[in-house]
């Protein structure tokens, strides 16, 4: 299985990609995980609505250069829908199952996910209602696909 998250922005603080990196490497043995980043378009100070969706249009399209034609694309959006660890691991089962064995997870930047990127996803998907930053989504979008696929394997994941 080939996994990419195509996110807005890097990553700038070191116990974020610390973590990133550790949950990558921890995937390596039963897929392929890469993410891929974009960078974070230029905002003047006090952005008037109309530059906001200008930046986050633009975002979008960079997000969709990024992701292959023939990956299942799943976008992280507070208004998605919310699944457990299990469900998640179901889901991933279940594409594979179907033969998409190519899923593509987009983060968007400050200003959410753009709206073409939600017209293009196949499902939305929401970690809570509670707003946690982009960068901070990266990290744990990375552990719960980790733990999705222990639990797809029936493997413990902690003790």
């Amino acid at each position: 299985m080939r996994i990419s998250i195509v996110c807005v922005g890097k990553i700038k603080e070191k116990y974020l990609t610390a973590g990133i990196a550790e949950y990558t490497k921890r995937l390596t043995p039963y897929c392929r995980l890469d993410i891929i980043e974009v960078d974070e378009e230029r905002m003047p100070d006090n952005p008037s609505d109309a530059e906001k969706q200008q930046v986050l249009s633009r975002e979008g399209d960079k997000l969709l250069k990024n992701i292959r034609a023939a990956s299942y694309l799943v976008a992280l959006d507070v208004y998605g829908k919310q699944l457990s660890s299990e469900e998640l691991s179901a889901k991933l089962d279940d594409l594979a199952l179907k033969g998409q064995s190519d899923i593509t997870f987009a983060i968007g930047g400050a200003f959410g996910i753009a709206p073409q990127v939600l017209a293009a996803a196949k499902e939305r998907l929401s970690f809570s209602k509670m707003t946690f930053t982009h960068q901070m989504v990266r990290l744990l979008l990375a552990e719960q696909i980790y733990r999705a696929v222990k639990i797809g394997r029936g493997e413990p994941y902690h003790w």
